[in-house]
């Protein structure tokens, strides 16, 4: 049977539950998320983490890009990238000038510069890259331009027989 704590109190008064706060320092992966300058990470190896950096539409960045998550490059870069382990988009407003280094390439943009790919490149239908390429597989979509050289490098840098790895050169121009 009910009984109320004050006299002349018709309805039950029950405590709201206790709910947990959720961490203040936990972010959700979105391409939206901005990057955070002269930020440290505990974790120093270059492993995917799942979050990723943007670089904005207004943004320009020029000198050495390094870290240990993916980034997305709206805005204009200049210099180097190198995120190995990680994804390197370039987003349809993206200008980069400057040699990409990380695990996958993805060009929606513009690029001027060589990429080396520890994985794969990406080139899509509205992107343009001109420069080298090094990867283990490239794929370039109908409509995208591309004006280099290819060298397709099996993972780990060795072939089957314990060799170097068997490399594919070749001089490309595609443009539709």
């Amino acid at each position: 049977m009910w009984k109320p704590n004050q006299p002349g109190s018709n309805s039950p008064s029950t405590p709201e539950p206790v709910r947990p706060a959720p961490p203040a320092t936990s972010f959700e992966a979105s391409p939206t998320r901005s990057a955070t300058v002269g930020s440290s990470s505990s974790n120093a190896a270059a492993v995917p983490t799942g979050e990723q950096a943007t670089i904005g539409k207004s943004l320009v960045v020029k000198g050495e890009l390094t870290g240990s998550e993916s980034l997305y490059i709206d805005g204009k870069v200049e210099g180097a990238i190198n995120l190995p382990g990680n994804r390197v988009t370039v987003g349809r407003n993206g200008q980069v000038a400057a040699n990409i280094v990380a695990r996958e390439i993805v060009v929606l943009g513009k690029v001027r510069g060589n990429c080396q790919a520890s994985d794969r490149v990406d080139i899509r239908s509205e992107g343009s890259l001109t420069g080298d390429v090094i990867a283990a597989r490239i794929s370039i979509e109908d409509g995208a331009f591309f004006k280099g050289g290819i060298d397709i490098r099996k993972p780990g840098g060795t072939d089957l027989k314990g060799g170097p790895a068997s490399t594919v050169t070749e001089a490309v121009a595609v443009e539709a």
